[in-house]
């Protein structure tokens, strides 16, 4: 642990103690509402007994957020305060592959959503949508546990790359050892870049694909609607639920800009080009999810009821 210096311990810049602060802020917020989603779920499952398979993919995503959050945030500390730390050999070894699990089951599990989504609410007629519809709910776990097998694969992948490119290799003593040893983590590195672009690509794909049957149909049903009966109660329900799809998917779609950003441009000496990303990409969890409980009407109640108890107790000190 000599890395640990005393030397990295205390150099530390205003500007990497104002990203540590915005970060703290930021993470420990999204942590907050992820940790009120789980437990207003857990709550109800105490009452009932039972999940359905929007409650399933909501708690399987808001575990998957609150610990991904907390593992970023301890990447962060280290980065801007503790800088020699990480390149202490097991530390990282052991915290990137877990980040990167949290990561792609995030990235998975959020297009599961979007995709579920679309096939509950959207009104199509075909045959193999309907199909969908009527086994949806038999899909979902099935979903889930294929989201939990990338992501562990994935991880492994990671710890594979990690360990063979910052484990001493005493074989590499000679320049024919140094020359085939790079080669091989630059493939590693190319097979990383490749599989993560390929599964951000997957994910985004179904979100827009998704997103886009979503708005028609809901556009087409309002329409209907306005036609057959005016404004009423239903289209401004429709209208709500289009705005609340199309805020997820400009987040998502700012995500997935960032997570390429993360693979093709180049951070080095790009401090502030760094944070801006990182900030926008830790900002998909508790951005998300604040819109997910805002459309969903158990949610939404229990944290006004939450946020008022709240207040009211800070009024009475």
């Amino acid at each position: 642990m000599e890395a640990c210096s005393s030397q990295g311990k205390f150099n530390v810049t205003t500007y990497n103690a104002v990203a540590v602060a915005i970060v703290t802020l930021q993470t420990f917020s999204g942590m907050w509402i992820n940790a009120f989603i789980v437990s207003v779920l857990c709550v109800a499952w105490g009452k009932k007994r039972s999940f359905n398979s929007n409650e399933k993919i909501l708690l399987f995503l808001g575990c998957s957020r609150f610990f991904y959050l907390c593992i970023t945030w301890v990447f962060s500390f280290i980065e801007n305060i503790y800088r020699f730390c990480k390149y202490v050999y097991p530390l990282y070894l052991f915290l990137l592959p877990i980040q990167d699990f949290f990561n792609i089951s995030n990235v998975c599990v959020s297009a599961i959503l979007s995709v579920f989504y679309c096939i509950k609410i959207a009104n199509f007629r075909h045959t193999f949508f309907i199909y969908l519809k009527v086994r949806i709910d038999r899909i979902v776990p099935w979903q889930m546990l294929a989201s939990v097998l990338v992501s562990l694969g994935y991880g492994i992948f990671v710890y594979k790359i990690i360990d063979e490119a910052l484990c001493d290799n005493t074989n590499c003593t000679t320049l024919g050892h140094i020359w085939k040893y790079s080669i091989r983590i630059d493939q590693l590195f190319s097979m990383y870049i490749l599989i993560t672009g390929f599964v951000f690509a997957m994910a985004f794909s179904a979100v827009s694909f998704s997103v886009l049957l979503l708005l028609f149909s809901l556009w087409r049903h309002k329409c209907k609607m306005q036609t057959e009966s005016g404004k009423n109660v239903s289209v401004d329900a429709h209208i709500k639920a289009m705005k609340s799809i199309l805020s997820f998917f400009f987040i998502y779609t700012i995500n997935f800009i960032c997570l390429v950003l993360t693979l093709t441009y180049p951070m080095k000496n790009q401090e502030v080009v760094k944070f801006l990303i990182f900030f926008f990409q830790h900002s998909f969890p508790a951005v998300h999810s604040l819109i997910l409980i805002f459309s969903n009407p158990k949610l939404e109640k229990t944290l006004l009821r939450t946020l008022t108890c709240m207040k009211c107790k800070i009024c009475k000190r």
